[in-house]
């Protein structure tokens, strides 16, 4: 059992929590036994399993490298204000193949809450595909995580050039929507017809100009109320549900 914060094991696992290390390894951090859980239920590499010496484990952890740590070694690679003293080291997995009709591209989504509830209500919503665009906050941000409750598990996400992707997935076949309030029509009288990328921008910003403009149609979500603008996940939640629907 590991006792001691300066223990070379507990310092690699510190610096996992700096996107930097993760890109470097290829590897990242969890915590929490149902994050465990669902990267297990999913088939991703688990490395290795940190657990506090008291902890109990479900039998399936057997499979792996466990490694046992006090308390005060775990208060130092946690992230989390009421840790449960479970983590693991996963290695990092992207999809390499689009799939599937509806997917999800996102522009220079900065905050990590938001990130995560896109990618959880996107698997919840049955989208096949999520696709981060450059200035997005990194997916395995120990927020992103949290937020996502699993679903960074269930769903196919990679990292792309969105202009570049949204030609190529014009060419085949997709029609491409960007959420604007310049030019655009209500989401809710637009006809979906065949396979949709659905594009949501910078919570400040919003979609860049150059993806609004060789999109097919600018979309909008009325507002009923007084509220100025409607936070990015929620939009992207009614806006994946109506083309799921």
């Amino acid at each position: 059992m590991i006792t001691s914060v300066k223990n070379e094991r507990v310092k690699a696992w510190k610096k996992l929590h700096n996107r930097k290390e993760r890109n470097n390894t290829k590897t990242f951090i969890i915590e929490g036994f149902h994050l465990l859980e669902e990267a297990w239920k999913s088939d991703w590499v688990i490395q290795e399993i940190i657990a506090e010496e008291a902890v109990e484990l479900p039998n399936w952890c057997q499979d792996y490298e466990v490694e046992r740590v006090s308390a005060p070694v775990f208060e130092q690679i946690t992230q989390t204000q009421t840790p449960q003293g479970v983590a693991a080291v996963l290695e990092m997995k992207e999809a390499t193949k689009r799939k599937g009709n509806y997917l999800l591209l996102i522009d220079s989504v900065q905050d990590p809450g938001n990130l995560g509830t896109m990618i959880r209500t996107a698997d919840a919503a049955g989208m096949d595909g999520i696709v981060l665009g450059n200035g997005t906050v990194d997916i395995y941000n120990d927020k992103v995580l949290r937020s996502t409750q699993g679903s960074i598990f269930h769903i196919p996400i990679y990292h792309a050039s969105l202009l570049d992707e949204v030609k190529d997935l014009q060419q085949n076949g997709f029609k491409i929507w960007a959420t604007a309030l310049l030019n655009a029509k209500k989401y809710n009288e637009i006809q979906i017809d065949g396979k949709v990328a659905l594009i949501l921008g910078n919570e400040g910003a919003g979609v860049r100009q150059e993806l609004i403009d060789v999109a097919d149609e600018i979309v909008t979500i009325p507002i009923y109320g007084k509220a100025e603008s409607l936070n990015v996940s929620i939009a992207a939640g009614i806006l994946m549900y109506y083309l799921k629907r």
